[in-house]
């Protein structure tokens, strides 16, 4: 039986359109240098498109497949981006048509033996695999840091989805069948204001399911609780994610 679908951003995703960070741009340079061909990229899990868009800069059409009905009609249009609604088990491309595949921030929600099994059927057998994930938050000044870190461990932190304490270990705990390649370190990074930063703790799914749990919003509190140690609201504070990425070629390549 496989893993059904849940959809756990339906209640944020406007939150999720709107704050969620964007990845660095030389990630998407060191992955199309990896590739031999330019062809097909696969975004599987592509949520809003944020990662799709950066890819069509490098290769000639990308297929964004989302499992999610509020994802997809929220997705960032683009001229060399088809979004498709389809779970990551079956993506609808012909056999050994993709040059890289990528999971951002999503392997976690996946049936991970079906979808292994529908990569190996897909890519090109020069084909590249990259996944990746950004772990917890992370604020400039120790008071603030402090702050939201109690909010993701212990206001919030009973609302986050099992599947989560992958993102926390980077992935690391799970398969990952394909022949590895070293990859260098990237690192999110923006400078936000309260505000900002605000938005971004109401794209988590765990505070979407907190707010239909309790009826309240816990971030109003949490905004509240930091103002003090934030000071003016429209400074900006640099904020952080170590991002976890793995990267391997198909088997034959």
């Amino acid at each position: 039986m496989g893993k059904a679908f849940v959809d756990h951003f339906q209640a944020v995703t406007q939150h999720y359109l709107n704050h969620r960070p964007s990845y660095p741009a030389a990630l998407f340079d060191w992955l199309a240098q990896r590739c031999s061909q330019h062809e097909l990229v696969w975004d599987c899990g592509t949520g809003n498109g944020q990662a799709a868009v950066s890819l069509a800069q490098h290769f000639q059409r990308v297929l964004a497949t989302d499992a999610s009905v509020a994802q997809i009609a929220a997705a960032t249009a683009h001229e060399r981006v088809e979004y498709r609604l389809a779970p990551a088990e079956n993506s609808g491309l012909e056999p050994a048509s993709v040059d890289l595949l990528i999971v951002a921030q999503a392997l976690h929600w996946f049936d991970l033996e079906r979808f292994y099994a529908e990569a190996r059927r897909v890519l090109k057998p020069t084909g590249i695999v990259a996944v990746w994930c950004y772990g917890i938050v992370e604020l400039e000044g120790d008071a603030a840091n402090q702050l939201l870190q109690h909010f993701y461990h212990q206001v919030i932190g009973p609302y986050w989805p099992a599947e989560r304490e992958h993102v926390e270990t980077g992935y690391r705990q799970l398969p990952f069948p394909f022949t590895p390649i070293e990859a260098p370190a990237f690192t999110l990074q923006v400078t936000w204001t309260r505000a900002q930063l605000m938005g971004y703790l109401r794209s988590w799914s765990a505070t979407g399911r907190y707010q239909a749990a309790q009826g309240v919003d816990p971030v109003l509190a949490f905004e509240q609780a930091i103002s003090s140690a934030w000071g003016d609201a429209e400074h900006g504070r640099l904020v952080s994610w170590p991002l976890s990425l793995r990267v391997g070629r198909a088997s034959g390549g």
